[in-house]
C-alpha cells in the first residue's frame, strides 16, 4: 500500500518536471531521486493486472489482509464495497483491498465515502503518472533530437543525461534496445482504446439508468462524471506519448498501420478523435521521411491511404481526406525536385485535390477552431471561421477541451503540415490559387451560365496557418528572420492578387505570426510597401499593404458618405442587410472586420504602426472609422471599429485622448460634420444619444466593443505619475451643449449595460466578456480617483490646485467618475448585476484557465467590491457632499437612498461571503488573495459580523457570516480547502516569496489575523473557520469535529508555526519570518482572548507546543544575518533585513508571552511533573516524553535579542526644495503603539511640491530637477528608516517587557531551594544590570522595564540565604546585590527619570536597605554596631552627594502618588540604617534642605485635607501620613533629631492641626467607614513622635518637658475621654474605635515623661490657695 502522502508526493513530482523543463528548478537531484523510487510505478503504470476470480476468492476466504508487512482484519463490509471497486475498476482484488484501505484514510479529507475517495485516488493516481511519463519522454526525445553527438550546453546537458537513464528503464530500452520503445508506444496505444471502451461503458451505464426511468445518486453521478473527466486526461496523456514518441522516430511503418486502421473504424467526431490526429501527423511525418522507412513501405503505406476508396472506406469521410493531405504534403517530400517533372508529382496533385474536395481542410480547420476555441469570443474570428468550415460540424460547447500543452502538440503538428505543403508541395499550391482565382473571375463575371462553385481552400489552409502559428511568436519569427525562406516566400506570394475571402484570411494569417513586438515591427515593415495609386473604381493592387488597407477602407467610407442619415434603430442600424454588402461583394463586411482587427492587434503590439498610422497626412483612421460607426453597417463591423479605435489609445498621450473624446462626443450627440453633404434632418442632442445608444444596448457585439473603448478612454495616461490626479477627458468636454463631463457616458455603460443588459443575456460566454469589461471600467473610474488629494488641501502646505493637472480640485472632484459611479453602485439593478457577476460555480470556477473570462470577471468583480468597501466613507462623507452642492443640476439621482452603507446590500446578499470562502480553495492565486482580502473587510464589519440586541434584556443573535457559513456545512469544506493550502510544500521554499502557494499562505493567515483582532473577545468568522463551535457570545468544540480530530485549520496554523522554517542555511529571511510571524500572531491573540485562551493553551499543551519551540529558539548576536547583513550594517535599518528581524523580535515576545501564561497555569492546576519539565526547560534543558534529553537556550540566553543594538542615529537630510513640506499628516498608526509614516503619502506629497515647483519655474534646468529628485529620495529613505527603526525600538521594548515578566513569573512560581533561587536572581542582576545603567542616560522605557523587574527580583531574595554569607561566594553576591542599589541610587538622580521609575527605585532601595540589616556581621569586630553591606550603603549613600537625597526628599514631600510613600519608606529606613551605623549625614541633610521642617508643618494641614478628600483618596493619603509620621519618628529617636524636629515646630503644629482637640467620640468627620479607627491610628502616630522627641531629648530638657507638659494639659479633656473609652466607662462601644491600648500606653508614658500627674496636683494646689487668697 502507498503512503498516506504518495499522491502528494507524485503531484510534487509533476511540479518539479514542469519546473525542470521550464528550466526554473533550482537542484535536479530531488527530481532525479523521485523518479527512481518511483520507477516501478511507471513500469507497471500500463500492465494492470484485472480482476479475476481467483482473486475475488482469495479475498472472500481470507479474514486479513498484508499490507507493506502490516496485517489488518477484514469484515464482510469491507470485502463487499473492494469487491464493487474491481468491478468498477476493473482491477484485481487484492489491489483493490489495499487500495480500498488506504482510501479509507483519505476519504473524510475528500468529504466523500472510501469507495468514491478509492476511485478518485486511482484515477488520480494514473493521471499524474501519466502526466509526468508525458513530461520526461517529451525530455527524452527532445534530446535524442538533438543528437547525442552534439554538445548540450553546460548543465543542462548533464541534467537530461540523469533523466536518460530513466526513461530508458521505463521504456525497457536500456543497452540501446531501441526495438522496445516501439513496443512500448504499441502499449500505449493500446491502453488508448482500452480507455476509450471504459468510457463506452460509463455512457451506457448512464443511459442504462435514464432509459430505465431511475435515479443516479448524487454522489454516484458525481464519480461517473469525474471518472470520465479523468479517463479523457488521460486518454489525452497517452496520445501526448505516443506523439512525443512518433516524433522521436520510434513509431514505423507497423505503428502507423495501426493508427490507420483505428482511424477508419471511428465514426464520431468527438474529443477522442482529435487526440488521434497529432499521433496521426507525428507517425506520418516520421514514416514519410525519406531516412526512417525503406521506399517499399513508404509506398505500401501510400497505397493503404491513397488507393481505392471503395475497398476499404473510413467511417468519416473528411478524416480519411485530411490523411491523405497530410500523408502526401510529407510523402512528397521523399521526391525533392522530382515533384516538378514526375508523373507521380501530377498523380499526388490530383489526389491532394481530390482531397480539399472531400473535405480535408474543413476537417483540419475544424479541428483548429475545436481546439483553440478561445474562451474570449470574437465575433469577427468566428464570423470567418464559420464561412469557410460551412456545414463542416465542430466540437459542441459543452465537450471537454484539450489541455494547452496538447493544444501545442497540435498546433505543432499543423505547423508541420503546413510548412511540408508549401516546401513539397508548391506546384499544386500554386494550381490551387490560379483555380480560384479563375473561379471568382467567373462567379463575377456577367457573362457567365448557372451557379458557379467557388472553392476557398486557399483561404482554409491561410486560417490552419494563423492558427498553428498563433500563439507562438517564436515559431513566427522564422517568417521574418529567414527573407530567402519558403515562409516569408510563401507570405510575399499569398499577399500578391488577393480575393476579398483571401484578403480576409491572410490578415488573420499576418495577425497570427505579429504577435509580440519583434514580429508586429517586422508585419509593419512588410505592409508599408505601397502599391500603385488607383483613382475611380475600386481595384487591388498587387500585394496587401498599408496603402492598399488604407485605400479600401477610404472606398467603402466614400461610398456610403452621402448615404449618412442620423443613425435610428429602424433604418441607421437595421438588422437587414448592411449597405456595405450591397456596394461591391458579399463578403466585403468581412473583409473589412479582418482589416480592422489586424489594424488593432498590430497597433496594440507596437507604437510603431501607431505612430505610422497617426501621421499619415492623408489617410485619418479615426475619422473614417466614425464616419463607418454612422452608417448603416453590420454591428460586428461597428464593433471592430470600436474595437480599432481603442487600439489607438494604446500607450496613449493626452492629445491622442482628447482628439478621440471629442470625435465620439460628436457622433454621438449628432455632430458629425466631416460629410460631403451637410445632415438634412436636425435633431437635438438628447434624441441623438438616445438612438445611437439604444442601436449599441440591442447588440452584445456593439456593447462589448463601446465598453471596451470607454475603458481605453477612461484609463490613466501611461505617462501619470500615480497621483491620479488627471482628468481622463477634455474638462470642456460637452459643454456647449449639456453639462461638461462624461456622466451620460457612465449612466448608459454602468447602468444600462452593466445593470440591465447583462442580466439578460442567455449567452453565459458573452454575459462574462460583458461583465469583465463592465467592471473593467468600473474599476478603473474607483481606483483612478486619488482620495488622498482631498485630505491633503486641508492639511497640506501645497497648493493643491497648481499641483495637479486638473484645472482645480473642484474641478476634480465634480467631474471625475468616480462619484457617478459610487452612485450607480448603490443602485438595486447595479447592485444585483455586480453580486451576479460575484457568484459563480465554484465547480466551474475550479477548472477554468487563469485567463478565462469567468476567472477574470469574477476576479475583477471582488476587486470591485473591495475598492467600495474601502472607498466608501471617502464618497459618503466627503465628495458626494461637494459634489451635491457644486452640481446642483446634475443628473437624476440613482442610488438607492435606503442602503446607508455597501454593508446593507451585502446583508441582502450573504451568500457572496460562502462563495468568497469558497473560491479561496481553488488554488487561483489572483482569485484567492483578492476574496480573502474582501472576506477580511467584511468579517471586520461591525455591522456584519456583529448582530443587534433584538431588544432589552434579551439574547443577542449570533453573527450573519457565522450563520451562512454554517448553512450546508459550508463552513467545514471551506475549512479544508483553507487547511491544504497551508501545507508546507519543500519546493515553495525554493521559489521563495514569488511561490503561488506563499502568497495564498500569507493571505490566509492575514485574514485570520485581521478578523480575529477585530473582535478578539466575540466569536467571528475566524474563529469558526479555524474550527471552533461559535455561539453568540462564546465558543465551543464539538466532539465530532475537526478541531477534536485535529485536522482543523487550527492545527494548520500550529503545524505551519513549528515547520515553517525562518532561515535558510546562511540567513533571517523576510518573507520566511513573515509567514512565521503572522501564525504566531494568530495564536497569541487566541491564547491571549478570555474567549478562547483555555481551548488554545490545552491544545498547544497537548502538542508539545512550548518544548518544540524551546528546542527550535536560536540564540543571535551582532554578527547573525539578517537577510545577510548583521544589525551592525549602516544601511541594515533601510533594507529588508530589518524586516526579518522585526518579525523574529515579534515571535520571540510571544514565545515570552505564551511562557508566561503556561508557568501561571501549571502553579495554579498544580501539575508537578510538567512544571518540572517547564522549570528545565527554562535552565537549558528540554525533557521530552520519552525521557530523552535536549539541550536549549535558557532564559538567561534568550535574553540576546535584547541587547542587540541597532544603528539608529541617522541625521535629518538637509532639504532645500522639501523644507517647508509638512510630512507629518502623512503619519498613520502602525503596529501597537508607533506612529509610522505613510510613504506611498509621502510620495504623493512630494510628487504635488515638484508639480507646484515646476509651474512656478523653481526647476527650469535639468541640474535642478535632479537635485529635487535626489533630495526626495534622502527623504524616502530617511523616513523610511525612521519608520523601521522606530518599529525596531518598539518591538525590542515589548520582547524586553515580556522576557521581564517571564522572569518574574519564573522566580515567583519556582519551588526551588533559596540558595539556588537566589543564585538565579543575582544571575539575571548579572544580565540587566549593564543594560540598566546603561538607559538610565539613553531609554527610558527600558529602564522602566529593568527597574520594575529589578523591585520583583529583590523582593524574591532571602537575605538571610546561606550564599549571602561572609565567603568567597557570599562577597561575590552581596557585591551583586550593592551593585544593584548602587545603580537604583545613580537612577533616582538621572536627568530623564519619571515619578515612576524612581519609585520603583525606591522600593528596590527599601527593599535592600531593610535585607541589608539582616546581613551577616564583620567577623572578629565585636564591637561593630551594623551590617557590613549597611556601612556601604551609607558610604554610598554620602558619595552620591546631596542631590540624591535632595531628589528623594523633593519625591517624599512633591511626588506624584504613590512615589511620594516610596520615597518616604526609603528615607525611613536610610535613618534606621544611620542610625544603626551612628551616622548623622542623613539629619544635618534634611536639616540643610529644610525638610524637617516641611515634615512637621504638614502635620498641622491632616485634618482639613482628610476633610477636603474624596473617599477614595482617602486611602493614598492617609498612608501617605503614616509614612510621613513614621519617618518623623525615625528621626525623633535619635538626640540630634529630637532637637530638630522640637525645633521644627512639633508642638505648634500639633496645636495647630487640632488632632487631639477633637471630640474623640466624633473624631475627624471624613469619608471612610472606619473613619474613627484611622483617627485614634493617626492620633497615635502623633502622640509616638512627640514622646520619642521628649524621652530622646531626655528629662534634663525642661524645654521640651515644658511643652509636652501644656500638650498634657491643653488637651486634657481628650486624654481622659480617651482613658474612659478604653476602659469602657459609661458602656461606651469601641468596635468602631478599635483597640486602643496603645495609644493609652503612649499617653500613659507621656504622662509619666513629664511627670504631669505631679504638675496636674501642683497646678490644682496652686490654683486653690489661689482661690483661698481671693475669698478670704
Amino acid at each position: 500500500m502507498e503512503e498516506v502522502d504518495s499522491l502528494e508526493r507524485l503531484q510534487g513530482l509533476y511540479r518539479d518536471l514542469v519546473a525542470y523543463l521550464d528550466r526554473r528548478l533550482p537542484s535536479i537531484d530531488r527530481l532525479s531521486n523521485e523518479l527512481q523510487a518511483r520507477e516501478q510505478d511507471f513500469r507497471k503504470l500500463l500492465d494492470r493486472t484485472r480482476k479475476s476470480e481467483k482473486s475475488r476468492q482469495s479475498l472472500v476466504k481470507d479474514q486479513t489482509i498484508t499490507v507493506d508487512e502490516v496485517e489488518y482484519a477484514i469484515n464482510d463490509e469491507f470485502k463487499q464495497e473492494t469487491v464493487k471497486l474491481a468491478d468498477e475498476l476493473d482491477l484485481d482484488e487484492i489491489q483493490a483491498a489495499k487500495l480500498f484501505l488506504d482510501a479509507q484514510k483519505n476519504a473524510a479529507t475528500l468529504d466523500r465515502s472510501p469507495l468514491s475517495s478509492a476511485i478518485i485516488r486511482f484515477h488520480q493516481e494514473r493521471q499524474f503518472l501519466l502526466e509526468c511519463l508525458r513530461l520526461v519522454i517529451n525530455a527524452f526525445v527532445d534530446r535524442q533530437n538533438i543528437g547525442e553527438d552534439e554538445d548540450d550546453p553546460g548543465e543542462e546537458g548533464e541534467d537530461k543525461q540523469r533523466i536518460t537513464p530513466f526513461v530508458e528503464a521505463v521504456l525497457g530500452a536500456q543497452n540501446g534496445r531501441i526495438e522496445s520503445i516501439a513496443k512500448y508506444w504499441q502499449k500505449c496505444f493500446s491502453e488508448m482504446a482500452e480507455i476509450e471502451g471504459w468510457l463506452q461503458n460509463l455512457t451506457m451505464q448512464m443511459q442504462k439508468a435514464s432509459v430505465l426511468g431511475g435515479t443516479i445518486p448524487p454522489e454516484l453521478l458525481e464519480i461517473i462524471d469525474f471518472q470520465q473527466s479523468s479517463l479523457i486526461k488521460q486518454h489525452e496523456s497517452l496520445a501526448a506519448i505516443c506523439t512525443a514518441l512518433a516524433k522521436g522516430t520510434f513509431a514505423k511503418h507497423e505503428e502507423l498501420r495501426l493508427i490507420l486502421s483505428r482511424l477508419k473504424s471511428m465514426d464520431r467526431s468527438d474529443i477522442i478523435l482529435i487526440h488521434y490526429v497529432p499521433v496521426l501527423s507525428a507517425a506520418i511525418s516520421t514514416v514519410a521521411s525519406a531516412g526512417t522507412c525503406l521506399p517499399e513501405d513508404a509506398k505500401s503505406i501510400h497505397e493503404m491511404i491513397c488507393g481505392n476508396k471503395e475497398n476499404e472506406a473510413w467511417m468519416i469521410r473528411n478524416l480519411h481526406a485530411a490523411t491523405i493531405g497530410i500523408w502526401l504534403a510529407e510523402y512528397s517530400g521523399r521526391f525533392g525536385d522530382e515533384n516538378a517533372v514526375n508523373a507521380d508529382a501530377d498523380q499526388r496533385g490530383q489526389q491532394f485535390e481530390s482531397a480539399l474536395k472531400d473535405g480535408a481542410f474543413h476537417f483540419i480547420l475544424s479541428i483548429c477552431q475545436s481546439t483553440k476555441a478561445s474562451d474570449w469570443w470574437d465575433p469577427a474570428r468566428a464570423g470567418i471561421v464559420s464561412f469557410l468550415l460551412q456545414e463542416t460540424p465542430i466540437l459542441p460547447g459543452e465537450s471537454p477541451k484539450p489541455s494547452e500543452h496538447f493544444q501545442k502538440t497540435i498546433m505543432e503538428q499543423f505547423r508541420a503540415f503546413t510548412d511540408s505543403f508549401i516546401s513539397n508541395m508548391p506546384d499544386t499550391l500554386r494550381k490551387l490559387k490560379s483555380e480560384e482565382d479563375d473561379q471568382r473571375r467567373l462567379f463575377h463575371s456577367r457573362f457567365r451560365n448557372g451557379p458557379v462553385d467557388y472553392e476557398t481552400h486557399l483561404e482554409r489552409f491561410l486560417l490552419i496557418m494563423a492558427f498553428a502559428y498563433e500563439g507562438d511568436p517564436e515559431a513566427a519569427l522564422n517568417f521574418w528572420t529567414e527573407p530567402e525562406g519558403n515562409l516569408f516566400g510563401f507570405l510575399q506570394w499569398a499577399a500578391k492578387r488577393q480575393t476579398t475571402p483571401r484578403v480576409a484570411a491572410f490578415c488573420e494569417l499576418l495577425l497570427a505570426i505579429s504577435e509580440g513586438e519583434e514580429c508586429a515591427k517586422f508585419a509593419n515593415t512588410f505592409l508599408v510597401e505601397e502599391g500603385p495609386s488607383t483613382s475611380g473604381k475600386l481595384r487591388r493592387t498587387n500585394s496587401l499593404s498599408w496603402h492598399q488597407i488604407f485605400t479600401e477602407l477610404q472606398f467603402y467610407a466614400a461610398t456610403i458618405r452621402d448615404r449618412l442619415t442620423v443613425p435610428t434603430q429602424s433604418n441607421a442600424y437595421s438588422q437587414g442587410q448592411s449597405y456595405v454588402d450591397q456596394v461591391v461583394e458579399p463578403e466585403s463586411a468581412m473583409m473589412l472586420e479582418c482589416y480592422l482587427r489586424l489594424v488593432a492587434h498590430l497597433c496594440r503590439e507596437t507604437s510603431t504602426t501607431r505612430d505610422f498610422i497617426m501621421n499619415q497626412s492623408t489617410f485619418h483612421l479615426h475619422e473614417m472609422l466614425i464616419l463607418l460607426c454612422s452608417s448603416s453597417i453590420d454591428s460586428r463591423l461597428r464593433a471592430c471599429a470600436f474595437n480599432t479605435l481603442g487600439s489607438l489609445l494604446t500607450e496613449k498621450s493626452s492629445g491622442i485622448t482628447e482628439l478621440m473624446w471629442n470625435l465620439l462626443d460628436q457622433w454621438i450627440t449628432g455632430q458629425t460634420s466631416n460629410v460631403s453633404k451637410p445632415n438634412p434632418l436636425q435633431i437635438n442632442h438628447a434624441t441623438s444619444e438616445s438612438k445611437i445608444f439604444d442601436a449599441i444596448f440591442s447588440s452584445f457585439e456593439e456593447a462589448n466593443a463601446f465598453v471596451s473603448l470607454l475603458q481605453a478612454l477612461v484609463a490613466q495616461y501611461p505617462t501619470d505619475s500615480g497621483l491620479h490626479d488627471t482628468l481622463p477627458f477634455p474638462e470642456n468636454l460637452g459643454s456647449a451643449y449639456r453639462m461638461p463631463g462624461i456622466e451620460f457616458y457612465i449612466d448608459f455603460v454602468v447602468g444600462r449595460i452593466f445593470g440591465y443588459k447583462s442580466l439578460e443575456i442567455q449567452d453565459l460566454i458573452q454575459v462574462r466578456i460583458l461583465q469583465w469589461n463592465c467592471l473593467n471600467l468600473i474599476h478603473t473610474c474607483l481606483n483612478t480617483f486619488n482620495e488622498h488629494l482631498v485630505i491633503f488641501a486641508n492639511r497640506a502646505n501645497v497648493g493643491i490646485d497648481k499641483a495637479i493637472e486638473s484645472s482645480s480640485l473642484s474641478a476634480y472632484v465634480r467631474l471625475h467618475p468616480f462619484a457617478r459611479v459610487m452612485e450607480w453602485v448603490f443602485n438595486d439593478k447595479v447592485l444585483q448585476a455586480l453580486f451576479a457577476a460575484a457568484h459563480q460555480d465554484v465547480d466551474e470556477v475550479n477548472i477554468a484557465a487563469t485567463n478565462s473570462p469567468l476567472i477574470m470577471s469574477l476576479v475583477r468583480s471582488i476587486q470591485v467590491m473591495d475598492l467600495v468597501m474601502k472607498l466608501q466613507s471617502t464618497y459618503l462623507d466627503i465628495v458626494r457632499p461637494i459634489v451635491k452642492i457644486q452640481s446642483p443640476n446634475r443628473s437624476r439621482i440613482v442610488s438607492n437612498s435606503s442602503l446607508a452603507s455597501f454593508e446593507d446590500a451585502i446583508l441582502g446578499n450573504l451568500q457572496l461571503v460562502v462563495d468568497l470562502g469558497l473560491y479561496c480553495g481553488t488554488g487561483n492565486q489572483d482569485l484567492t488573495i483578492v476574496s480573502l482580502n474582501l472576506l477580511e473587510k467584511l468579517a471586520s464589519s461591525r455591522k456584519l459580523a456583529v448582530s443587534p440586541n433584538i431588544g432589552f434584556n434579551q439574547r443577542a443573535e449570533r453573527s450573519r457570516l457565522i450563520a451562512i457559513m454554517e448553512k450546508n456545512d459550508e463552513a467545514e469544506r471551506i475549512s479544508r480547502a483553507l487547511c491544504s493550502a497551508l501545507e508546507l510544500d519543500p519546493r515553495e521554499l525554493e521559489v521563495g516569496a514569488d511561490s503561488p502557494g506563499y502568497h495564498i499562505k500569507l493571505n490566509i493567515l492575514k485574514f485570520l489575523d485581521g478578523s480575529i483582532a477585530a473582535s478578539p473577545t466575540k466569536p467571528t468568522l475566524a474563529h469558526l473557520l479555524l474550527g471552533f463551535v461559535c455561539n453568540s457570545t462564546t465558543i465551543d468544540i464539538a466532539d465530532d469535529s475537526l478541531f477534536a480530530s485535529g485536522t482543523s485549520l487550527f492545527h494548520s496554523v500550529l503545524k505551519l508555526t513549528l515547520e515553517y522554517p525562518q532561515s535558510d542555511i546562511r540567513s533571517f529571511r523576510p518573507w520566511m519570518t513573515t509567514i512565521r510571524r503572522y501564525c504566531i500572531q494568530i495564536l497569541q491573540k487566541l491564547w491571549s482572548s478570555p474567549l478562547s485562551s483555555i481551548y488554545t493553551l490545552t491544545e498547544l499543551r497537548s502538542n508539545e507546543y512550548l518544548f518544540v519551540q524551546f528546542v527550535n529558539q536560536i540564540t543571535v548576536g551582532t554578527q547573525t544575518p539578517w537577510d545577510g547583513l548583521p544589525i551592525t550594517d549602516p544601511d541594515f535599518v533601510f533594507s529588508e533585513s530589518a524586516i526579518a528581524f522585526i518579525d523574529f523580535l515579534t515571535e520571540r515576545g510571544a514565545f515570552y508571552d505564551y511562557l508566561s501564561r503556561e508557568i501561571r497555569t501549571l502553579s495554579q492546576s498544580g501539575s508537578p511533573t510538567l512544571k518540572a519539565r517547564v522549570q528545565s526547560a527554562l535552565l537549558g534543558t528540554t525533557v521530552l516524553l520519552t525521557g530523552e534529553q535536549i539541550p536549549n537556550p535558557s532564559i538567561f540566553d534568550l535574553f540576546d535579542v535584547t541587547d542587540l543594538n541597532v544603528p539608529g542615529n541617522f541625521r535629518k537630510p538637509t532639504l532645500k526644495h522639501l523644507k517647508d513640506l509638512n510630512f507629518e499628516i502623512s503619519r498613520s498608526s502602525g503596529t501597537g503603539s508607533a506612529t509610522l509614516y505613510d510613504l506611498d503619502q509621502v510620495i504623493e506629497l512630494i510628487t504635488l511640491k515638484k508639480n507646484q515647483l515646476k509651474k512656478e519655474g523653481a526647476l527650469s534646468s535639468p541640474a535642478h530637477e535632479q537635485e529635487f529628485q535626489t533630495e526626495a529620495q534622502l527623504v524616502l529613505t530617511y523616513l523610511h528608516g525612521h519608520n523601521q527603526g522606530h518599529l525596531i525600538a518598539q518591538k525590542q521594548a515589548d520582547v524586553l517587557e515580556s522576557w521581564a515578566q517571564l522572569m518574574t513569573v519564573f522566580m515567583q512560581s519556582s519551588d526551588f531551594e533559596a540558595s539556588l533561587k537566589t543564585s538565579l536572581i543575582l544571575r539575571a542582576f548579572q544580565l540587566i544590570l549593564p543594560k540598566l545603567e546603561k538607559s538610565f542616560s539613553e531609554d527610558p522605557k527600558t529602564a522602566l522595564i529593568l527597574a520594575d523587574l529589578s523591585r520583583a527580583l529583590v523582593r524574591d531574595i532571602d537575605f538571610a540565604s546561606k550564599i549571602l554569607e561572609r565567603t568567597k561566594t557570599g562577597d561575590y553576591a552581596n557585591d551583586r546585590l550593592f551593585q544593584v542599589f548602587r545603580a537604583s541610587l545613580a537612577g533616582v538622580t538621572c536627568l530623564v527619570g519619571s515619578s515612576k521609575l524612581r519609585e520603583i527605585l525606591y522600593q528596590v532601595c527599601y527593599r535592600y536597605l531593610r535585607g541589608s540589616t539582616k546581613g551577616p556581621k564583620l567577623t572578629g569586630d565585636a564591637t561593630s554596631k551594623g551590617s557590613n553591606m549597611g556601612r556601604h550603603s551609607i558610604r554610598t549613600i554620602k558619595l552620591a552627594g546631596e542631590r540624591l537625597i535632595e531628589t528623594i526628599c523633593d519625591d517624599a514631600y512633591a511626588g506624584e502618588g504613590t512615589c511620594k510613600i516610596s520615597a518616604l519608606l526609603t528615607l525611613d529606613t536610610l535613618v534606621s540604617l544611620a542610625i544603626q551605623e551612628e551616622s548623622n549625614y542623613l539629619i544635618e541633610s534634611f536639616v540643610r534642605l529644610n525638610f524637617i521642617y516641611v515634615l512637621v508643618d504638614s502635620i498641622k494641614n491632616i485634618p482639613a485635607e482628610l476633610q477636603s478628600l474624596h473617599a477614595s483618596d482617602l486611602p493614598l493619603v492617609l498612608s501617605y501620613y503614616d509614612a510621613a509620621l513614621s519617618l518623623l519618628l525615625r528621626i525623633s529617636r535619635t538626640r540630634s533629631g529630637a532637637a530638630h524636629v522640637t525645633n521644627a515646630g512639633l508642638f505648634q503644629s500639633v496645636r495647630d492641626s487640632q488632632i487631639f482637640s477633637v471630640d474623640p467620640d466624633l473624631g475627624l468627620q471624613f469619608e471612610n467607614p472606619g473613619a474613627l479607627k484611622k483617627f485614634f491610628s493617626l492620633m497615635l502616630s502623633v502622640l509616638q513622635v512627640i514622646n520619642s522627641v521628649v524621652l530622646s531629648r531626655g528629662p534634663q530638657n525642661d524645654q521640651t518637658i515644658q511643652q509636652a507638659t501644656q500638650f498634657l494639659n491643653e488637651n486634657r479633656h481628650t486624654v481622659v475621654a480617651i482613658f474612659k473609652r478604653h476602659a469602657r466607662v459609661g458602656g461606651v462601644n469601641n468596635e468602631n474605635s478599635g483597640d486602643l491600648s496603645d495609644l493609652v500606653d503612649n499617653f500613659t508614658l507621656l504622662i509619666a515623661a513629664t511627670d504631669f500627674l505631679e504638675f496636674e496636683e501642683t497646678n490644682t494646689l496652686h490654683t486653690s490657695k489661689a482661690a483661698h487668697a481671693q475669698f478670704s
